[in-house]
């Protein structure tokens, strides 16, 4: 049975600097959007549309604040307000882990908004250009979690060969959830959006489908995932995770239906 390797937080100090890797995980995640955000814009419909490279620079910045600002605002708000009402200075320190994905997509929703308001674009393209540019992202933040041995998976059959024991938590066998999200909620996730992005599509069917596949892929792997709380309805009881997956489901499928059935200008070369 394989044993959580809790490793060190801090990947190296530079005096009395300590730099964690959770951080370094951050940075590998927006510098795989300037690179896919490269190969993005030299794609014939973008580059048909103007886009260019440096755009991406400027757009970055927006995306780092609503990523963080959105994601740690989301972590208190939606799964611990009263250990950080209670603690307010832990409300910054974001090193220690603890970003919610739901609250950084709403964060880089409104900073894309801006931007796109700021360059004249339509906030409609700007989303179908970012979203291919996302699940990587999420990936490097979920092994982030994995690092810090956050985020601990349900108890697990001992047989499964996988199973892991995280000595943080106690000395039972769990899957080794944030992996699987980083794998199916991020590494999955960007090889079906990329190659559907690939080619023109209507105005808003590439945001739509990442937004309503993210939301089934992260529903499937919070069933391995200790919840942080669950929520009852009815007979049925589902994690935080889930509950807060499902508007996107819905939304994201709304979108599709209806950038399509109303037959929306396709982005030609």
């Amino acid at each position: 049975m394989l044993i959580h390797p809790l490793p060190d937080p801090v990947a190296f100090s530079i005096g009395p600097v300590a730099v964690h890797w959770y951080g370094l995980m951050y940075l590998v995640a927006f510098v795989q959007f300037l690179m896919l955000g490269r190969l993005r814009v030299r794609q014939p419909h973008w580059a048909a549309a103007g886009w260019k490279k440096e755009d991406l620079d400027d757009m970055l910045f927006y995306g780092v604040l609503g990523v963080v600002i959105g994601g740690r605002l989301g972590e208190v708000l939606f799964y611990h307000p009263g250990f950080y009402f209670s603690n307010p200075l832990e409300i910054f320190a974001v090193w220690k882990g603890g970003m919610s994905f739901h609250g950084g997509f709403l964060g880089v929703l409104l900073a894309m908004a801006l931007w796109a308001k700021k360059r004249g674009r339509g906030v409609l393209d700007v989303y179908d250009f970012i979203a291919p540019l996302v699940p990587l992202g999420y990936a490097a933040g979920r092994i982030g979690n994995f690092i810090n041995a956050e985020l601990p998976g349900r108890v697990a059959d001992p047989s499964l060969p996988w199973a892991m024991i995280w000595p943080n938590v106690d000395n039972l066998p769990r899957h080794p959830s944030p992996i699987y999200q980083a794998l199916v909620d991020g590494v999955l996730l960007f090889v079906i959006v990329w190659l559907f992005a690939r080619k023109p599509r209507p105005t808003l069917a590439v945001g739509g489908l990442f937004v309503m596949l993210y939301g089934m892929a992260r529903f499937f792997t919070e069933y391995f995932r200790t919840p942080d709380y669950e929520v009852a309805f009815g007979p049925f009881t589902i994690s935080a995770g889930q509950m807060l997956s499902l508007p996107m489901v819905a939304a994201g499928l709304a979108m599709l239906l209806v950038t399509y059935r109303l037959n929306r200008n396709v982005r030609t070369q």
